[in-house]
């Protein structure tokens, strides 16, 4: 059976529940295996079984059911078979280690080691889950042949250690239930009954192995939204739950299309939006509390105003009686969040953090930036020196510093009989007394522009295959930082203070019942509800991203915007800006579909133009719909979306 769950729709209901009822009807607990994605949502499904077994005096001898995440059942498959334990898990130091000495027997010059790391990390998790060939694969951090070399050295050094990473346990249970008839008989016979959530959440490897163990019998049942597919990027297939009534042309579907959490007006505005995907089955989703608040959309000049609305409402939802924890901030990228952050904090707004936020000031570009702020201060620590007098490249040779303390004076003088590489000493020393007389804002334009280091982070991107623009966003967003304040000192306190911020909010996510405003992004936000929901910055290159081109990715996007919405009760707020970071930006297309939808433009609809005011709807061809203005005394043909995406067209 195929359940079809929207957003509030009660899917850990629909899953305890059907629990329940198979163990009322003789099915021994043990033979039912429920699988979910994440430990803590297995824990919270076994809670909520047991309280209800409790309720209905259901209490069973034969065994207990099995609650559990993917990797945790595979794992326990594998177990009985090679006699492996936690100790074969490859710690995520150790593989960082690993990597991190093939980057440097491969000679690399990476700058942002970590980030590396982790994006390699990811594109082999890729190769397997998805069985890649590794000749063909085309690698997005380096060159095939070094990636070739990393892959290589680092499966065959995890192989002599017997160590296996999560992606690992899926293969090898893969390969031993395919390879061992014997032992898939042992857990077919023992997982009778298979139960999945978030079945839109699923990779291909996790359902082929799913779809072995659940012969002969197929009793699979499966509840997710196909609109809630989200995670793509960690091999998430939503065509998988797509194509689930031809795998199993005999299963049953149920749509579960009453929303009790989101007020009407909410669950309209986001069926409208995710109207607008091709690649999903088809349903309405109605709201069982009527309302009749509107969602909001406002546009900022700036950021900086945004923030201060946001501000604004928080403290005036609080004065009306809700609570700060039944408010929520969510962002498309967790970088976002900075700027909100440090408003809170000026206005001593308690807030928790549901992501990690990394911390602007620790990345290798603030890094190098900071350096040279610190030479131009009057230090002339060697090991600073060493950072940035190649970035951009001078040709200076390391070799040429040997003493803690730089002396611009001798190390002219070393290079004395070469002119061109006194000059550039030379240069590089004006440059750090120019420096020294400005402000932070300034002294990072001169970085940038005067000594070159937008120039030298554009040449950097090409050699790790980046778009420029990545790393030029992080430099701008540093200098929009540093933007209020005056001199280097005030700058290097705040840094220090956002700091300190972050600590307390790591030690504040392993709290439960925190009063305060949540900050989340939209990936981590799901699965939850507050009163009031904000969603800043919807423009164009930020929901959607700037990175999605295709119109399978467009649709990843869209299924974000849409949980984003369905995450708000009551109240639900879209604001745009009109500049970020110097740059105008357009508002999101997202906005303009939450308000028209595909089927509202049928001849005879009312409605109301930004410029020519109300009208009716004359006539409509595809794209194309032709409208009679009063106040113009004519009809005027737009095109739908061009109105939906400049959002100056409503129904009435």
């Amino acid at each position: 059976m195929l359940v079809l769950a929207g957003p509030g729709s009660g899917k850990t209901a629909v899953i305890t529940r059907r629990v329940l009822e198979l163990t009322k009807q003789g099915v021994a607990p043990g033979n039912i295996l429920v699988i979910t994605f994440t430990k803590a949502a297995a824990t919270e499904m076994q809670e909520r079984f047991e309280r209800l077994q409790k309720e209905e005096n259901q209490t069973n001898s034969k065994g207990r059911v099995n609650f559990g995440t993917f990797h945790a059942v595979f794992f326990k498959i594998l177990k009985y078979a090679y006699q492996w334990d936690a100790s074969n898990i490859i710690r995520e130091e150790v593989s960082n280690q690993l990597l991190s000495d093939l980057i440097r027997k491969l000679d690399m010059e990476i700058e942002d080691e970590r980030e590396f790391i982790d994006g390699i990390r990811t594109e082999i998790s890729k190769i397997k889950t998805e069985r890649i060939d590794i000749k063909t694969y085309y690698s997005m951090n380096c060159p095939e042949e070094q990636f070739q070399r990393i892959y290589q050295e680092y499966t065959e050094k995890m192989r002599q250690q017997r160590l296996i990473d999560f992606d690992d346990i899926l293969l090898y249970t893969y390969d031993l239930l395919r390879e061992r008839p014997d032992i898939l008989k042992v857990w077919q016979e023992k997982y009778q009954y298979i139960l999945i959530d978030e079945f839109q959440d699923i990779n291909r490897i996790q359902y082929d192995i799913i779809r072995m163990l659940a012969k002969p019998q197929d009793n699979i049942f499966i509840v997710g939204d196909d609109d809630q597919s989200i995670y793509q990027f960690r091999g998430a297939r939503p065509e998988i739950m797509l194509n689930f009534p031809k795998d199993y042309p005999s299963a049953k579907q149920v749509l579960l299309n009453y929303n009790y959490r989101s007020q009407e007006e909410i669950v309209k505005a986001a069926g409208r939006v995710i109207s607008n995907n091709e690649k999903r089955y088809p349903k309405e989703i109605l709201a069982t509390k009527l309302g009749s608040t509107p969602v909001i959309t406002e546009k900022f000049p700036t950021q900086e105003e945004e923030g201060e609305r946001i501000v604004e409402l928080i403290r005036r939802y609080k004065a009306d009686g809700i609570p700060y924890k039944e408010m929520a901030v969510l962002f498309r990228t967790n970088t976002q969040a900075r700027g909100v952050m440090g408003k809170l904090l000026s206005y001593n707004i308690p807030f928790q953090m549901r992501d990690v936020v990394p911390n602007l000031f620790d990345h290798w570009i603030a890094k190098n930036i900071i350096t040279y702020i610190k030479l131009a201060m009057g230090s002339r620590d060697r090991s600073l020196m060493l950072q940035i007098m190649n970035r951009p490249n001078r040709y200076l040779s390391r070799e040429t510093l040997q003493e803690p303390t730089v002396d611009f004076d001798k190390w002219k003088w070393l290079y004395r009989d070469r002119d061109w590489m006194v000059e550039r000493i030379d240069k590089l020393e004006y440059d750090l007394e120019m420096l020294a007389k400005t402000n932070p804002y300034a002294a990072i334009n001169y970085i940038r522009r005067g000594i070159g280091y937008d120039d030298y982070l554009t040449q950097y991107a090409e050699y790790r295959r980046m778009k420029p623009e990545e790393l030029l966003e992080i430099v701008t967003e540093l200098q929009e930082s540093a933007r209020e304040f005056e001199t280097f000192e005030e700058w290097f306190s705040y840094m220090e203070e956002y700091r300190r911020e972050l600590e307390r909010q790591k030690e504040l996510r392993e709290k439960r019942n925190v009063d305060g405003v949540m900050l989340a992004t939209m990936h981590s936000s799901k699965g939850l509800e507050y009163e009031v929901v904000i969603l800043p910055d919807v423009n164009e290159g930020i929901t959607p991203y700037k990175r999605a081109v295709s119109n399978d990715e467009l649709e990843e996007e869209r299924r974000m915007f849409y949980v984003a919405m369905t995450r708000a009760k009551q109240y639900l707020h879209v604001f745009s800006v009109v500049r970020l970071h110097g740059k105008e930006m357009e508002v999101s297309r997202f906005v303009g579909e939450m308000v028209l939808g595909k089927e509202d433009l049928e001849p005879g609809t009312h409605v109301v133009h930004a410029t020519f005011g109300k009208g009716i709807v004359v006539a409509r061809e595809k794209e194309r719909v032709r409208i009679y203005f009063a106040s113009l005394d004519e009809e005027k043909v737009l095109h739908i979306e061009v109105c939906r995406k400049k959002n100056v067209l409503k129904t009435e």
